[in-house]
């Protein structure tokens, strides 16, 4: 929260997307009008890196360059910033250089970005502009699996793909569009390029795979293992099904939603490796510099969002935290916190700055609640801080709606059950009882997730190692996927394998 209210707990709900919807609408609709905490306490912290390569001036007189000039704070910032962390920076330009090395245009330089998002990802701009998201360094097992991701990226820059789609479109409209719903000044702005699919790096299909003959011609050609553009296709199309449990889930700043992961793509990769030789018996993997590179990577939400830990929500910079009820699913959007829950329930929590101190019971009567119950609105005090509830009710949803005062913050909970459901008192109960502030030894105990890299010993087990994994409830699965293992692999001394914990 306060920064990026997003890419929350592992949900493994079953409702239909049509539900999900409708509860959204019903809590959205509920809010008249408001405006967030988030959006009134966002900070923008982008700023470009401090050693990059110097396309401008190696390009300055060529306009692919002053395009991607422009976009490149843009797309930094619809995915939380550059991820700064000296020895993941190295490792990527390591693998950046040998590709460019061997690349179809020798003068062409290229800025390489990593970005502070566990979306997994990775795109380019006209003009050498290159991007990864550190959450598909996380789920790439070794240098060459991100080699033939960026080769891939290469590719579209060296084939002009970006070009020849901006010629399709209007330079204007598309600046235009840029403007109105990127540097817009809330949060939403911030995802909205990437709810638009990337324009200047979304491809057509057979741009793709044309550029995926390119790349694995330059997998071969500087060393690595050309199979591993296909191994790398399999682990996404993994890492899909894996959230397609919650058919839901938002997967719009992710790899697969802009590039199409079609079977026949994989067999294709393998066609092209097999020119270079038999898989595995040409070129390096770099598993064991990569390993040591990714190493303490940040895994999943950045210490400013908060946390997600089970059923419990907790934020060390706002100094909050509450549960939800079992069988909730926490997920950390971009303008609130959401939860859904057994039997059609929703929860919502964000907040707004209250610099005037208004009495609770007079805020929630102001006009922000749609189909309040003014009968029902009551002054409270939950663990200690002030507090009010009430009701409401619209369309086919009743709502529980409680606020918190904390300094100049209002915290709010709406809690949207179905009318007639006996849930809402008993849902919203369980907020209001877990809502407190946390304790400065809680805030300095608070550590965000990462990548750990351990070595197996004797009498390790793939079941053992998954269950040292945190923030899951799907221990097993996560492990399986982020070592690219199936159902039947085994683990033996000396292995090295990833983990996720504190």
């Amino acid at each position: 929260m306060l920064e990026s209210l997003q890419h929350g707990g592992l949900s493994k709900g079953r409702r239909t997307v049509a539900a999900r919807a409708a509860l959204v609408l019903a809590l959205a609709g509920l809010l008249a009008s408001c405006q967030s905490a988030i959006e009134q306490t966002y900070q923008p912290t982008v700023a470009p890196s401090s050693t990059p390569q110097i396309v401008a001036e190696v390009q300055k007189n060529d306009p692919r360059a002053a395009m991607g000039a422009r976009e490149h704070p843009r797309i930094v910032a619809s995915y939380g910033g550059e991820y700064k962390d000296a020895k993941t920076e190295r490792l990527v330009a390591r693998i950046t250089g040998a590709l460019t090395a061997v690349s179809e245009n020798p003068n062409q330089s290229y800025r390489i970005t990593i970005l502070n998002s566990p979306a997994i990802n990775a795109f380019a701009l006209p003009g050498g502009y290159l991007y990864v998201t550190r959450g598909l360094l996380a789920l790439a097992n070794d240098a060459s699996e991100v080699a033939a991701v960026l080769s891939h990226e290469m590719a579209h820059v060296t084939a002009n793909h970006g070009i020849e789609r901006q010629k399709k479109e209007e330079a204007e409209v598309i600046a235009s569009r840029v403007v109105a719903e990127v540097l817009s000044s809330n949060i939403a702005g911030k995802q909205a390029l990437a709810r638009g699919k990337l324009r200047l790096a979304a491809f057509s299909r057979n741009q793709e795979l044309q550029a995926d003959v390119i790349g694995v011609r330059m997998l071969g050609e500087a060393g690595y293992d050309p199979y591993a553009a296909a191994r790398f296709l399999d682990s996404m199309a993994a890492y899909g099904q894996f959230n397609a449990v919650d058919p839901e889930s938002d997967q719009s700043l992710d790899f697969l939603s802009s590039h199409p992961n079609a079977p026949q793509r994989v067999e294709l990769a393998r066609r092209h490796a097999r020119a270079f030789g038999a898989e595995g018996t040409v070129g390096d993997r770099g598993r064991d510099y990569y390993l040591a590179g990714i190493d303490g990577l940040l895994y999943g939400d950045s210490p400013q969002e908060g946390y997600v830990r089970g059923q419990t929500f907790l934020h060390g910079k706002l100094g909050i935290r509450f549960d939800v009820p079992a069988g909730f699913q926490i997920d950390n959007k971009a303008d609130a916190v959401l939860a859904t829950g057994p039997g059609d329930i929703a929860i919502r929590f964000d907040g707004v700055a209250d610099n005037q101190r208004q009495s609770l019971v007079n805020y929630i009567s102001s006009g922000w609640v749609t189909g309040l119950k003014t009968d029902t609105i009551r002054p409270a005090t939950i663990n200690g801080l002030e507090a009010a509830t009430a009701r409401a009710a619209a369309d086919r949803w009743e709502f529980d709606v409680t606020v918190v005062r904390i300094g100049n913050q209002i915290y709010r909970f709406l809690t949207a059950v179905p009318q007639g459901s006996p849930a809402l008192e008993p849902t919203a109960d369980v907020l209001k009882s877990s809502f407190r502030q946390l304790t400065p030894q809680e805030v300095a105990s608070l550590k965000p997730l990462r990548v750990r890299v351990v070595t197996a010993r004797a009498g390790d087990t793939v079941a053992s190692l998954a269950g040292r994994m945190m923030g899951t409830d799907r221990k097993l699965d996560l492990f399986r996927l982020i070592n690219a293992m199936t159902a039947t692999s085994t683990i033996k001394p000396g292995d090295k394998v990833k983990i996720i914990t504190e």
